[in-house]
């Protein structure tokens, strides 16, 4: 009893008197927030535009002696590898090698204006030009174009304004095939700016926590298999249109395997020349890294000794190989993005938009832990946003932070976002001078670079085992969404990996861990029996943990549980009892009558066996909210429990779920049985309930005594 008054009337309990979370009126609320946000002042207008423009803050308290050497470095490393990357993804994204350049350029430009991290390196991406490239390869095939022309084969195949003769009409003027695909990519390019944007304006940022990292890396996986899968064709010289639907992986195999035949023997000798240099060169790098001070320019080497051996072996005229074609100088004038073609790529901006998003954050975050500075996740989505919308009006589609080119400026020493303006240096170098120089390069050779480079993502099938050791659960949705992401099609894997994964999630909840627990000898803590060993369970008291939110769609599944574990249904066990009392009537009547008629014979009625345990305290520790139809399964289940003779008490509830039950009244009127049911603690439950026994019983005896 002392020892129950100890746990239960100390200062702090009776400090911790339940508020039930008095809020503000909402209007007020609003009020305060407009008036905030509304008013203008010559601070609030420098704090907009530094937040807006964060290169305003750090560029002034930029070290040079001490930063410089490692921007210059990594952007200059950087720059390099991006230069024959830009080209190569152009195969990808259906459009002509001049525009990822412009890509690359802009994007750095203005992610060094906007961006927050100091590591990222922001660009083209395969899987963004995968996903890009499959819009406009659609849109091609639906607007009547060859998809089988090959208009880099001809002498000037690069002309916005030729004399094509198969055109279209776009915003009011003629439009070749390569007009029209790069109208899409901008178009599609800058509805996902826009959407981005709109993301950062009305704080949709969340958006990104449903995408987990096995759903990522599974879909990641298989997009990588899907463009391993359509760049096959360049390795083998097969002239095949890409599949436009559902199953681009399969029907394309198959598709190359029916022209296997028709394979151009020089592109694949030099296919298998560049992939064995390429993945020599990745190889070195990864043995040696510790010792090599800076990546080997392996694509770049391969670019140009490929080009070199193109250009003198005239290998476009004499064995029909291929090639770039003709990348002018210069830049184009900007023009406005197709608005006509906005309804028919509105919907595959979508995925572009939340992908992009998630992956530049997702890398910004990580590498700001690494070195110990944080980053602005609203502003990243702002900064990406306008990466994309700002290009969009010169030529360039969708980017996106790229781990591989971010990896190498941290290896190469990078300091600031000053390495992104490097790298932008160097891409309009080529831009301005060196881009006629790749016209003889082969598009096979663009090829093995876009392979070689999914070496990461392809190399993660060899640890399906050991996810599955660490989480089955986690192995499944990377599986599924890679399977999906595959075979079906690079949007539907999203979609399918983003259902599942939180399918699954529901599944757990609905089917979560579940214990009895028992107390670790002379403390107060409590542990899971099945877990622990040396517990011991409270006498006549069962303690049950239910390790999930409590909602509407699993509250079967707790009761369910909490009847199993304490092996009593209160329904079933009230039913019996009343059974047993009409049997024990029918019995009193028989044996009257067997008394009457003086036989001997005895009748033995069925007998009511005692429970074994008079409390059940259920500890909330780990249900960390509940729904409107979780206090009204706890009140049923209070009121059934107490009807065959048993408490049912609370413990370590937070407080969402005590403000929840108060106002379902779960602890009757004005919670007048508040201080009975709840407690702070499973120790202070106990307690509760032995006393709570040992006043009935001694209630019991004395009246027994009268």
């Amino acid at each position: 009893m002392e020892e129950v008054s100890k746990v239960t009337d100390t200062p702090l309990v009776r400090r911790l008197s339940w508020r039930g979370g008095q809020q503000q009126p909402v209007i007020s609320v609003v009020k305060s927030k407009l008036r905030k946000n509304l008013t203008c002042s010559g601070t609030k207008v420098r704090k907009t535009l530094t937040s807006f423009f964060p290169v305003v803050r750090w560029l002034p308290k930029y070290k040079l002696k001490e930063y410089i050497w490692g921007d210059v470095m990594s952007g200059m490393i950087v720059g390099i590898i991006l230069v024959p990357q830009a080209i190569a993804y152009c195969l990808l994204a259906g459009v002509e090698p001049i525009y990822g350049l412009y890509t690359s350029f802009y994007a750095n430009i203005i992610y060094f204006l906007m961006g927050t991290s100091k590591h990222v390196s922001v660009g083209i991406f395969s899987l963004m030009s995968l996903m890009v490239g499959q819009t406009v390869d659609r849109e091609l095939f639906l607007s009547g174009f060859d998809l089988n022309d090959d208009p880099t084969s001809k002498a000037d195949g690069f002309n916005l304004t030729n004399d094509d003769p198969q055109t279209v009409d776009l915003m009011g003027m003629p439009c070749t095939k390569e007009c029209y695909a790069i109208s899409v990519a901008a178009t599609i390019t800058f509805l996902a700016g826009i959407y981005q944007i709109m993301m950062a304006v009305f704080q949709l940022g969340f958006v990104s926590v449903y995408l987990s990292a096995p759903m990522l890396d599974g879909f990641a996986t298989g997009a990588s298999f899907t463009i391993l899968t359509v760049q096959a064709k360049y390795l083998l010289g097969l002239k095949i249109p890409r599949h436009h639907g559902y199953g681009t992986v399969p029907v394309t195999w198959f598709n190359i395997f029916a022209n296997i035949q028709k394979t151009n023997v020089c592109d694949l000798i030099t296919s298998a020349i560049c992939i064995s240099v390429l993945v020599a060169g990745k190889e070195i790098q990864d043995r040696y890294k510790d010792r090599l001070k800076i990546p080997l320019p392996t694509e770049l080497v391969v670019v140009a000794g490929a080009t070199l051996a193109s250009h003198f072996g005239d290998l476009n005229a004499r064995y029909s190989s291929s090639v770039s074609g003709h990348i002018p100088t210069g830049f184009i004038p900007p023009k406005v993005p197709a608005f006509s073609l906005m309804p028919r790529v509105a919907l595959d901006a979508i995925p572009l938009a939340v992908i992009s998003f998630a992956f530049t954050v997702s890398l910004s975050e990580m590498f700001a832990k690494k070195h110990g500075y944080t980053v602005r996740p609203n502003q990243e989505m702002v900064a990406i946003g306008l990466c994309n919308i700002i290009p969009s009006f010169f030529h360039c589609f969708t980017t996106s932070a790229a781990l591989a080119k971010t990896m190498v400026k941290d290896s190469t020493g990078c300091q600031t976002q000053v390495s992104s303006l490097i790298s932008a240096l160097v891409v309009l170098l080529v831009l301005l001078f060196f881009a006629p120089f790749f016209h003889a390069l082969q598009k096979c050779v663009l090829a093995c670079i876009i392979i070689v480079s999914l070496r990461g993502a392809l190399k993660k099938f060899k640890d399906v085992p050991a996810k599955w050791r660490a989480s089955k659960n986690d192995a499944i949705v990377w599986l599924v969404t890679m399977f999906a992401t595959a075979l079906i099609s690079v949007e539907l894997g999203l979609l399918v990996g983003i259902i599942f994964s939180m399918v699954c999630i529901i599944f757990k909840t609905q089917s979560p861990k579940v214990s009895l627990l028992g107390r670790v000898s002379d403390t107060d803590i409590y542990e899971d029996l099945e877990e622990y060993t040396d517990l011991t369970p409270p006498p006549k008291v069962h303690i049950f943990r239910f390790q999930a939110p409590l909602y509407y769609a699993n509250k079967e599944s707790f009761l369910k549980s909490l009847y199993k574990a304490v092996g009593v249904e209160p329904f079933l066990e009230l039913t019996k009892r009343r059974k047993a009392e009409k049997a024990k009537g029918k019995s009193s009547k028989q044996a009257k009558a067997n008394a009457n008629k003086k036989n001997g014979d005895v009748f033995i009625g069925p007998i009511h066996k005692e429970l074994d345990f008079h409390t059940i305290i259920l500890d909330c520790s780990a249900i960390p909210f509940i729904d409107s139809s979780g206090p009204a399964t706890l009140k049923v289940l209070v009121k059934e429990y107490k009807d065959i003779g048993v408490s049912v008490l609370l413990a370590c509830c937070n407080a969402s779920l005590i403000d929840a039950l108060k106002k379902a009244q779960v602890f009757g009127k004005n919670d007048r049985e508040m201080s009975s049911l709840l407690f702070y603690s499973v120790h202070a439950a106990v307690l509760h309930a032995e006393q709570e026994h040992t006043a009935v019983a001694e209630g019991k005896s004395e009246d027994s005594l009268f």
